[in-house]
């Protein structure tokens, strides 16, 4: 049956406390998955921290976004961690595609069994080359992507194990686990940020660099290293053409 993507429905939980990130991050999806942006339904954590699992199940598709305000290590401090954590196992559970982003990754490694680790040591932040694994030749989104492509992330916590019954489709120098795919289910995380391009970067860098760089010259130096991401970014155009719509 063929699907009309003008129809599709995407529940799109969102981790962003600012106004301007919210705006700004729900466009980026609409732009790389070429959705218009009505066919998003925000869910804000910030301003609903509580929901059921079975939130997702009339929706086709759930994004997952990143967050500069919350840590998955602090369900006590952010109570919607928990929530979040149970719609993506239901998701699982019943398999609702899950599309999910930075914070939206690390949800996912800890919903599904795996490990979540503060290391501000290995802290990634500005354009960075991808490495993908022997097993990602034969992924659905991955399939056609070069075994090295650059990316946008910025994280100071990563996973340290990846739940079972994943596969590991890519890493860079710094940071061992930057996507995974739930086997048999279409579930993708990336710890990386598929929907932010290099103008996107040097916009939100400049917004949050009290939050995040702490040397003098850090801005600059990443604003230096700006190059474009197209193979990250079309990622979300493949989800939801070869998973959603199921185009190859």
């Amino acid at each position: 049956m063929t699907i009309d993507r003008a129809k599709l429905h995407i529940l799109y939980l969102q981790i962003r406390d600012d106004q301007v990130t919210r705006r700004e991050e729900l466009q980026e999806f609409a732009r790389h998955g070429q959705l218009d942006e009505k066919q998003f339904a925000v869910l804000n954590v910030f301003d609903q921290p509580n929901f059921a699992p079975d939130y997702a199940d009339t929706y086709d598709a759930v994004f997952v976004g990143g967050s500069s305000d919350a840590s998955v290590l602090k369900p006590d401090q952010y109570p919607f961690v928990q929530s979040a954590k149970q719609l993506l196992k239901h998701c699982v559970d019943q398999a609702i595609p899950v599309f999910a982003s930075c914070f939206g990754f690390q949800l996912g490694v800890e919903a599904l069994g795996g490990k979540v680790i503060h290391d501000p040591k290995n802290m990634e932040m500005g354009i960075y080359p991808m490495q993908l694994t022997s097993v990602a030749s034969e992924d659905r989104l991955f399939s056609d992507t070069p075994d090295q492509f650059l990316v946008v992330s910025g994280h100071k916590e990563r996973a340290f194990k990846l739940p079972p019954h994943t596969q590991l489709l890519a890493f860079t120098e710094r940071c061992p686990y930057h996507a995974f795919k739930v086997m048999d289910k279409p579930f993708y995380g990336f710890q990386f940020h598929p929907e932010v391009d290099h103008h996107d970067l040097a916009a939100r860098i400049t917004r949050y660099q009290d939050r995040y760089l702490e040397t003098d010259g850090a801005l600059q130096a990443i604003l230096n290293n700006l190059h474009p991401t197209p193979e990250s970014n079309r990622l979300i155009l493949k989800f939801v053409d070869r998973i959603l719509l199921q185009k190859r």
